[in-house]
């Protein structure tokens, strides 16, 4: 008789990953983002790797549980690599082609047929907080902290945070969160739902098990319904606004804010933000880096030109101040 690939566990124990380490123990799975350098943060491979663990876990009869972690204990997850990040503002079409891997990750996680468990050992940091929202459950150390950073660095989480952190604390919380970016505590995040327990960090390990050993002694196919029924309204905002944010978030990789917020990181300084509301109070098009690209010159006539340039970058001849409009048809 045909089995599916996997279902065994053999493919498991032969796959290689370089992104994360899969270890399995009784009846758990333990996928555990292994980026500790980078304080666990998301990268292209990563997001494919973790969909493969967890289509790997799922075929495997012999895991009842997965608990989804981060190695070392300063980090869960510090959301997206920052410095891969700058090199996808400057390609904004490469940027579209991660952010559907993201959103292929997420949506992995949070339609996978078994019970999931997010064990936050550490910082949860922007996107690092969306991978805790896609698992079912979880249990955080009493010193971690939960934070949104993402309008602070000139992006949105709109990748689970926007969809699902409503559900979880309420529709004011959520704002509070996402908006302000303050950190939040792992007891504060315990009241206002967004976590399951708090536990001694020393006690993690322990807290983590028994929630495992207890969803494994349920009946298999009860608990996976009863997980896609419950999954309905999580479902429903998520194919609702997860594709509309994937393609905003791509296109606005290549905006003056998306770069501030890069460049800043990378020059380890607060990015300026008050200059580009100056920009729109002065009616310099903050939307664009170097004003609207209208200007023609009158040398090579070029067009497309930006009206903050002084010189045209194709010729050299100075370029006049006014911005040039392009010529519209007649009504």
């Amino acid at each position: 008789m045909s089995r599916v690939t996997g279902l065994t566990g053999e493919r498991a124990r032969d796959t290689k990953f370089n992104s994360l380490r899969y270890t399995r123990e009784g009846w758990t799975a333990t996928v555990t983002i292994d980026r500790e350098r980078t304080l666990n943060s998301f990268c292209l491979e990563l997001f494919e790797e973790v969909q493969e663990a967890f289509r790997l876990a799922e075929r495997d009869d012999s895991v009842a549980v997965i608990v989804l972690t981060g190695s070392g204990d300063r980090a869960f997850c510090s959301g997206a690599d920052l410095r891969e990040h700058w090199e996808l503002c400057q390609r904004p079409r490469d940027y579209n082609k991660w952010i559907r891997e993201f959103i292929a990750m997420q949506t992995a996680i949070m339609r996978c047929g078994k019970p999931t468990i997010a064990r936050l050992n550490g910082l949860v940091l922007g996107g690092g907080n969306e991978l805790n929202m896609a698992c079912d459950l979880a249990i955080a150390a009493d010193d971690v902290v939960i934070q949104q950073a993402e309008p602070a660095r000139g992006s949105v989480s709109g990748i689970g945070v926007t969809q699902w952190l409503p559900q979880l604390v309420g529709d004011r919380r959520a704002r509070e969160a996402a908006f302000l970016c303050e950190k939040i505590t792992a007891r504060q995040a315990l009241e206002w739902g967004m976590v399951n327990r708090v536990v001694p960090r020393d006690q993690l390990d322990a807290a983590v098990a028994e929630m495992a050993a207890n969803l494994a002694d349920k009946f298999p196919e009860a608990l996976r319904y009863a997980k896609v029924q419950m999954n309905s309204a999580k479902e429903m905002i998520w194919a609702l606004t997860a594709p509309h944010a994937g393609e905003w978030l791509g296109i606005h990789s290549g905006s003056p804010e998306a770069y501030e917020g890069m460049r800043s990181f990378l020059e380890k300084r607060e990015p300026d933000r008050l200059a580009l509301r100056a920009a729109a109070v002065d009616d310099r098009s903050p939307e664009f880096a170097d004003g609207p690209p209208v200007v023609t010159c009158g040398s090579c006539d070029a067009t497309g030109l930006p009206t903050g340039h002084r010189f045209c970058g194709h010729c050299g001849a100075a370029l006049e101040q006014q911005a040039g409009q392009p010529d519209l048809p007649q009504q």
